[in-house]
């Protein structure tokens, strides 16, 4: 199947992605030491306006996937069993822009989902009526036109199969994933699979559960299936994509990772931050919202490497909002703090990619709107992905702060992060630094570049709300200048803003912001 007019032959892989080190005022060269680094005031500064910042060159303290910033699909997006849209000039582009990456087809549908190979696609269309192909089913040519998406875009596919389809003793039925990876494998389609979505919230969603250790071993079927069809014997398998890691899905995790820990190649969870029943603009700007995640990866983290010591975990699934977040704030500038602080500390704490749930018209947590205009966090991930490398180095702060009240705790409210600039930009030689911050003060913050970064030529990405909506807004200015698609098949220019060497960074109150430190010639960003 043609990719649509726009798409060069072959798979593109235009940026690599990568992330972050967690840090602020008090963030020393070693991740999760929250001490603050002792330091004199400068002479002749105010130093409460004042970070001296510097970063460790000689070695990345982490290496994240090139895949790192990954895309979700949600099969709500089907209609009328057909995913015909995707097609599009524009959406192609879009998603592009975005690669390398995974694109994961998955959500709460997932598990009602089934595949039909319609062998007369045109009459079955006109035959069985709409409410047929709204029950969940996929047919052959809309698994076709998902292909193709990915492929066009230089993105990989994961495909998440039923796990719903239960034998009377509450084993797996594979006999319609059967279907769909033979199906496939004829087509000789590069998939990776994945079996399920949060299923310790089946009791939920049908009153009927399936423990941890059971969808081990329907792991553990699924393998053995993979290894039956060629094309799939050596495909990576995800999994168990579990919720939020309370104590009931922790003992689901243990469960199946005494089956199933070495069946797969990466382990999933799924993280949404606020409900977005209830969400108000603030919420965007707390920061102990900002910090629930790590304690989330530390119970992830403590399972897996008791299991499977070193085993790669993905937080597959991640939005801003739950219940499909909430118009004029999910998906405005604000929800941008949440998402790039994600990005950041889940590369300061090794996970190996992160999902975002969803690429598309998914409630209002998505980064394209269903009429495939990009919102505020696809112009975030773009910047990301055009500047940001897989080598994550350290950061030395130096500040100057109110000192700690007792009894109160002061969290980080400026938060710097810092990467070898992506190897794919050519814009920089290779031994670049780019750092990202996001200033959740309602000041401006003034940082001085010390140490290797002293003195050097540096690129400002500055990307602020544009309009009158402020942080509601759904539209974007990098450096002063509006952002949007030049036509369906180009992306706009990100021009950046050169500052003279060894000036003083002024970062703007609430906002968030890329800086590509040239010519440092780091010796950990030299080479791949």
């Amino acid at each position: 199947m043609p990719c649509p007019s726009s798409c060069p032959p072959g798979l593109l892989a235009l940026m690599a992605p990568g992330l972050a080190l967690m840090a602020a005022f008090s963030l020393p060269s070693q991740a999760g030491d929250r001490r603050a680094l002792p330091v004199e005031k400068p002479s002749g500064v105010k130093g409460r306006t004042l970070i001296l910042l510097d970063v460790n060159t000689k070695s990345p303290v982490r290496i994240i996937s090139e895949n790192f910033l990954s895309l979700q699909l949600d099969p709500s997006i089907i209609h009328d069993g057909w995913l015909d849209f995707l097609s599009s000039r524009r959406l192609v582009t879009l998603a592009r822009g975005l690669a390398p990456a995974f694109l994961r087809f998955a959500g709460k549908r997932t598990d009602f989902l089934q595949f039909h190979n319609v062998k007369n696609p045109a009459k079955s269309r006109g035959g069985p009526g709409p409410d047929y192909y709204l029950k969940n089913y996929e047919d052959a040519r809309s698994l076709d036109k998902l292909y193709n998406f990915a492929d066009c875009s230089g993105l990989h596919l994961i495909f998440a199969l039923n796990a719903l389809r239960r034998n009377p003793n509450n084993s797996w039925n594979s006999s319609n994933a059967l279907s769909l990876l033979k199906y496939s494998a004829s087509k000789k389609y590069n998939i990776s699979w994945e079996l399920g979505n949060e299923p310790n919230n089946y009791r939920t969603l049908i009153g009927r559960s399936v423990n941890g250790s059971q969808l081990g071993k329907d792991y553990t079927q699924l393998r053995s299936l993979m290894q039956l069809i060629r094309t799939y014997s050596r495909a990576h398998l995800y999994g168990p994509n579990i919720g939020r890691p309370r104590k009931n899905v922790i003992a689901f995790l243990e469960g199946f990772m005494k089956v199933a820990g070495g069946t797969v190649d990466a382990v999933t969870w799924q993280h949404y931050y606020i409900d977005g029943r209830v969400a108000k603009v603030t919420d965007f700007l707390k920061t102990r919202l900002l910090d629930t995640l790590s304690d989330q990866i530390r119970k992830i983290q403590k399972v897996v490497n008791t299991y499977t010591p070193g085993k790669k975990i993905w937080l597959e699934g991640v939005g801003t909002t739950s219940a499909g977040g909430m118009n004029n704030l999910s998906d405005s500038y604000a929800a941008g703090f949440l998402w790039l602080n994600t990005l950041g500390l889940l590369a300061s704490q090794g996970i190996d990619v992160v999902v975002r749930h969803s690429f598309l018209d998914h409630g209002h947590n998505h980064l394209v709107d269903q009429n495939f205009n990009p919102l505020p966090d696809y112009w975030l991930s773009l910047l990301y992905k055009r500047l940001i490398g897989p080598k994550v180095l350290a950061i030395h702060v130096a500040g100057l702060q109110r000192k700690p009240r007792p009894g109160r705790v002061i969290r980080d409210k400026l938060r710097i992060y810092a990467h070898c600039t992506s190897y794919h930009n050519h814009n920089y030689v290779r031994g670049s630094i780019t750092l990202y911050i996001i200033n959740l003060h309602r000041s401006r913050k003034k940082i001085k570049l010390a140490g290797t970064l002293r003195d050097k030529i540096v690129h400002q990405y500055l990307l602020q709300p544009y309009g009158k909506d402020g942080l509601h807004s759904k539209l974007v200015q990098l450096n002063g200048q509006p952002l949007a698609m030049v036509d369906d098949g180009t992306l706009p220019e990100l021009k950046p803003r050169p500052l003279r060497a060894g000036r003083t960074l002024v970062i703007p109150p609430l906002t968030m912001s890329f800086y590509v430190v040239k010519n440092v010639n780091a010796l950990a960003c030299r080479y791949r």
